[in-house]
């Protein structure tokens, strides 16, 4: 049945098709978008669990999944390292960021550093179905969940202006860098 509602999805959506083998698509298509809606619900209740993992960690300086363990304004380059291997790209300064780049389950992060500790960690989440990582993470998602931030500011790289909304976690700011309302970009912790 999966297999018949995707094939009736793609004809709809890409042909605009109103027959598929001989049923009416109309039919079909409330199954689909049924499941489509299902789909759409299990990647926000994703997202909002990747949101919510965030909360306790930054507490005490932390990230979850993978950097777990390192923290801010304690952890060496040389233990990041030893945790999670080899920057992508190394930082090019002193005050520069070692990137490790997103892959397939593995997500990207940015650690900076000051007098070889850490200064600051950032998420970008992962780029294979984003949407049910921090791509289905929503300002509307957040506010709900986590209340008023500590403060919001509109930020600009260039061309890009982005919103900059901080959450204090104990000694901690927690902030979620957005590109829109609905289009996060990444996850800053740094000490305050």
């Amino acid at each position: 049945m999966k297999k018949h509602a995707s094939k009736i999805v793609l004809a709809v959506s890409l042909s605009g098709l109103f027959l598929v083998s001989g049923m009416p698509a109309l039919a079909d298509a409330g199954q689909a978008a049924k499941q489509m809606r299902t789909a759409g619900s299990e990647d926000a209740a994703m997202a909002l669990k990747t949101l919510n993992s965030f909360y306790k960690p930054a507490l005490v300086g932390q990230f979850p999944g993978s950097v777990k363990g390192l923290k801010v304004g304690t952890s060496t380059r040389k233990q990041v390292i030893g945790k999670i291997g080899q920057p992508d790209k190394p930082r090019s300064s002193a005050n520069g960021y070692d990137r490790y780049h997103a892959e397939m389950g593995r997500p990207g992060y940015a650690i900076a550093y000051r007098l070889n500790k850490v200064r600051e960690m950032r998420y970008f989440g992962t780029n294979v179905e984003r949407q049910t990582n921090i791509g289905g993470i929503t300002k509307r998602m957040l506010f709900g969940r986590w209340g008023k931030p500590a403060y919001s500011v509109t930020i600009r790289n260039g061309s890009l202006v982005q919103q900059k909304v901080v959450y204090k976690r104990g000694k901690y700011n927690l902030a979620f860098i957005f590109d829109s309302s609905t289009d996060l970009d990444h996850i800053n912790l740094l000490k305050r």
